[in-house]
């Protein structure tokens, strides 16, 4: 369900979002959005929710070729990993991003110790290693 980015009970989400961000990549290497600017026309924001309790987040990001869009802000509580919710928010912003007309979906994800989870799905669910696309540059990061 597209929920509004500034709700008071998706605090943690995005507090340990920005953590795990900021936990071994360099500051000129992240390119999060936060919260605010999630809160823009051309992204459509998803969470999954337990008895009402949010517990993971994905987005995605349309980009200036209509369809081509960018995933952003995907990220699970740590105490309910395991559980398969990253793989169902990303089958979940893939199929949304499908639904509007998008037929490429990217991201850009770090190579570090933090990322190994994530980098492991993506390619998992069929994702693989491009070059810089849509303002980004070249980063060994």
């Amino acid at each position: 369900m597209v929920e509004n980015r500034h709700g008071p009970d998706l605090t943690l989400l995005f507090t340990r979002h920005t953590a795990d961000m900021h936990a071994d990549t360099p500051p000129e290497s992240i390119h999060m959005m936060d919260a605010s600017e999630l809160a823009i026309p051309a992204v459509q924001f998803f969470v999954a929710r337990e008895a009402g309790h949010p517990l993971a987040m994905g987005a995605f990001k349309a980009l200036s070729d209509p369809t081509h869009a960018e995933i952003k802000s995907m990220h699970v509580l740590a105490e309910a990993r395991g559980r398969g919710l990253s793989k169902a928010m990303l089958a979940h912003v893939e199929a949304t991003a499908r639904a509007s007309g998008v037929t490429r979906l990217s991201l850009e994800t770090g190579v570090q110790p933090t990322f190994v989870s994530a980098r492991a799905l993506y390619a998992r669910m069929g994702f693989e290693i491009c070059g810089p696309f849509e303002g980004y540059g070249e980063d060994p990061n």
